[in-house]
């Protein structure tokens, strides 16, 4: 069986959510962010009280199947920008379609009913915020970081940059309030 977990955007997330899955008995086969499946055929007459305990966690159960797409392409997004460190061989609606056997389409305009802002500017504000957390770190230079997020140059990210957060990169690195977003909250 496949539970769906909404707010699951860590590698720390997938580790609480198992360890509380396993705490309840249940038996854990695989966990991705997002998706969990238990050998487990079903588990009705535990579902309300695995659902007070992992909401007191943060997470949340997914039952229907438009919550549970929003959420898979906002994991997928999000792995894809804090997790990966590969370069995007095709464009982003693609690997969505590939990855969920949807139409981007279809998918965007239910990303969009229910987000209330597109995919690409989920996936910016994403980008953005990984910008923030590398200039925070002041481990790489503006320019090592543009290429490292797959911006074409420095200025197609300042401008980006600019665009979502009011700052330039480098007034923000310079900031004594470097204010980040919690992923999960975007």
């Amino acid at each position: 069986m496949k539970l769906y977990i909404k707010n699951m955007v860590c590698n720390r997330c997938k580790m609480v959510v198992k360890s509380e899955l396993e705490k309840f008995g249940l038996n854990i086969v695989t966990v991705d962010l997002g998706k969990v499946e238990i050998l487990e055929v079903s588990i009705e007459n535990q579902k309300q009280e695995l659902e007070k305990k992992i909401q007191l966690l943060g997470f949340e159960l997914l039952d229907d199947k438009t919550s549970r797409t929003v959420e898979r392409i906002k994991n997928l997004i999000i792995d894809l920008v804090h997790n990966q460190n590969t370069i995007l061989k095709i464009n982003l609606s693609q690997y969505l379609s590939q990855d969920l056997s949807q139409d981007y389409n279809t998918m965007s305009h239910l990303f969009s009913d229910v987000e209330g802002i597109t995919i690409e500017h989920y996936f910016i504000a994403q980008k953005i915020e990984k910008v923030k957390e590398l200039l925070f770190y002041d481990e790489l230079s503006l320019s090592q970081i543009a290429s490292k997020m797959q911006y074409s140059d420095i200025a197609h990210l300042s401008n980006q940059f600019k665009k979502v957060t009011g700052f330039t990169p480098t007034v923000f690195k310079n900031s004594k309030n470097k204010a980040r977003i919690q992923i999960e909250d975007l």
